[in-house]
């Protein structure tokens, strides 16, 4: 199976990119997580992402806040697939990352999740590696249900707590 790629622009993310680890955990996907800031270490980022594809990965994952560029500058080096999160900064709340990360310009496209959406994150990742994999795709549908009947399990009880 193709690994994931992510990449942080910055330790402060961790808690995003840990919801996003856990998630991938969960599926028995392999990844590989790193620090690297898109204004700081620029060389690095396309090292890595350059080189993504013939490392054995399939999709890229960056999450980034306040300028949040890593998405783009990944997308920029890679045919891949790659997946941004915006992650919430105390001036903005994620908005200026947000929006720094779903307007791409034509041609360079970067998929984005929710402010802070590690765990969406993942499982977009999954998705996308799924459609070479009956195995990984099977799991997702089992998730999916499993998920729609702990959702029936709390209709179920609400009553009973009204």
């Amino acid at each position: 199976m193709k690994k994931v790629g992510i990449l942080m622009g910055s330790d402060s993310d961790l808690p995003v990119i840990k919801k996003a680890t856990d998630t991938l955990k969960e599926f028995g996907i392999p990844f590989e997580v790193h620090v690297y800031s898109a204004h700081r270490m620029p060389g690095h980022v396309r090292e890595f992402v350059s080189s993504a594809a013939d490392n054995g990965f399939g999709v890229i994952i960056a999450a980034a806040g306040m300028a949040a560029h890593l998405a783009g500058v990944c997308a920029s080096y890679t045919v891949l697939p790659v997946i941004g999160i915006p992650c919430k900064s105390a001036a903005l709340e994620g908005m200026d990352a947000l929006l720094a990360t779903v307007q791409m310009p034509s041609g360079i496209p970067v998929a984005t999740v929710a402010i802070d959406g590690g765990k969406n994150a993942a499982i977009l990742a999954a998705q996308i590696l799924a459609v070479g994999e009956p195995e990984l795709a099977a799991k997702l549908r089992a998730k999916r249900e499993s998920d729609a009947a702990a959702i029936i399990e709390k209709d179920r009880g609400i009553m009973e707590r009204l």
